[in-house]
């Protein structure tokens, strides 16, 4: 009944939408070399350094002659950087150009919202950018790379990764990146692959209510709470840092160089742990619409939701909780992982989705766990399934307020006055993290879910 009914005001809702276009989506895929003779690695440090040279000279001219495009900056400068190293291929000079210009655009951009700390860019980690004259695939399993010594064939690692985008007619396009791993004596590439998408016509809704620790999903008139556990995880890094912190700084004082080398190493295993999950979830919420045809609801959150939640809060470590929470970063996932796939993304109004009631649109009063009760129909609300519906509503064009919409006589929902211990839509199911991490889809959840129940 539930999916019969927003397909049916789906189907309304979208009769006067034009045709849906194609887009194109680019992803990036990371692809090692076998370990290089030192010979062949020195040549490509000699590269790298010549480079960077290049980057750096255009990179303070451009930011000191506020020059933020490409073609400028390449009609003002290619011939002076290109005369410095003649023997060098010349679209080295053509690409470090662009390179410098997209370094100059993020900085000027950063100085003019007074995010930037000092008067020029620094050029630390060099990627070097390659076009189609600079190198060459030489099948799966080698590139050809042209460089002062002349052109020189690296063997590649093949990964899983690399062989699902080719496997699914990804096109590779004709621009990458190298960055040396001098550790190792290997090349990372970076490789850029391209496909034709098309949205589809939505005839259904998946919802995404984004919190701290779980992100609760609206799916086939049921809500899922997928646990993430970031809390968790922000605040074992924390203590971590903390740990490290003290002690390194009896011994070497504060801000030592090994303190900021542990530091630097901690950051980006957080990072990557979260950006794993994100990503993760993400796909499986955008496998699931694209399986029902179905468009994916979002908050329209602002630039900086983190700063206004905590204003009012005076606990440091949940200040740091939030802020680091990075609520528009699954959400950006979501959008990306939705472009790959086709699946339509909405954004709606997010206030007080919350705190009013889906059927008769009156404030619903909080005690002090996450279950409220409407303050005009006596039902019982948990607070994550009322957010849920009430974007739905806002999707299909109710506003929310007390006036009736034909979305609520349409949209079926269980709100009778039920004790907590229900397991109706006021207490969403809870999927845990290492359940969903690795599933496929949401029905090989509620199988091993169920399975896990019969066994205990």
């Amino acid at each position: 009944m539930y999916r019969a009914n927003i397909a049916r005001l789906a189907a309304d809702e979208g009769a006067d939408e034009r045709p849906r276009g194609a887009s194109e989506v680019t992803r990036t895929v990371t692809v090692r070399s076998e370990r290089l003779p030192r010979r062949t690695f020195r040549a490509f440090v000699e590269l790298e350094g010549m480079y960077r040279n290049m980057v750096e000279q255009l990179v303070l001219y451009a930011v000191d002659n506020n020059i933020t495009k490409f073609t400028r900056l390449k009609a003002e400068r290619y011939r002076e950087v290109r005369s410095l190293y003649p023997r060098l291929p010349s679209h080295y000079a053509y690409t470090a150009c662009q390179d410098a210009a997209e370094r100059s655009h993020s900085f000027l951009k950063l100085r003019k919202m007074g995010k930037a700390r000092k008067p020029h860019p620094e050029v630390r980690d060099v990627s070097i950018w390659l076009d189609d004259h600079l190198w060459s695939a030489e099948g799966l399993t080698s590139v050809s790379l042209a460089t002062h010594k002349g052109r020189v064939r690296v063997s590649l690692e093949l990964n899983r990764h690399l062989l699902r985008y080719v496997n699914r007619s990804w096109r590779l396009t004709s621009e990458a990146r190298v960055k040396l791993d001098h550790r190792d004596r290997r090349l990372m590439l970076y490789l850029t692959f391209r496909k034709e998408v098309s949205e589809y016509r939505p005839k259904a809704y998946v919802t995404v209510d984004v919190n701290e620790n779980a992100e609760a999903a609206l799916i086939d008139g049921v809500v899922y709470l997928f646990e993430t556990d970031l809390s968790r995880v922000t605040l074992g890094y924390y203590y971590r840092r903390k740990s490290v912190q003290e002690r390194y700084d009896r011994v070497y004082g504060p801000g030592s160089r090994p303190a900021r080398r542990i530091f630097k190493r901690l950051s980006g295993n957080e990072r990557a742990l979260k950006r794993d999950i994100r990503w993760k979830l993400a796909a499986l919420i955008v496998r699931e619409a694209a399986r029902r045809q179905a468009a994916i609801v979002l908050e329209r959150l602002g630039r900086e939701p983190a700063k206004g939640m905590i204003e009012r809060i005076r606990n440091p470590q949940l200040r740091h909780r939030i802020f680091q929470a990075a609520f528009k970063g699954i959400q950006r996932a979501i959008e990306e992982k939705a472009r790959e796939y086709g699946v339509p993304v909405i954004y709606v109004n997010p206030r007080n989705t919350s705190r009013t009631c889906p059927i008769h649109g009156a404030k619903i009063v909080y005690g002090k766990d996450r279950h409220g009760t409407c303050s005009r129909g006596g039902e019982t609300w948990h607070r994550d399934v009322v957010a849920c519906y009430n974007l739905l509503l806002r999707a299909l064009g109710g506003d929310g307020g007390s006036a009736p919409s034909r979305t609520r006589a349409l949209v079926t929902v269980d709100v009778s006055p039920v004790p907590l211990g229900s397991k109706e839509s006021h207490d969403p199911p809870a999927v845990k993290l290492g359940r969903w991490l690795r599933a496929k889809s949401l029905r090989s959840i509620m199988i091993e879910r169920k399975m896990s129940e019969m066994r205990a």
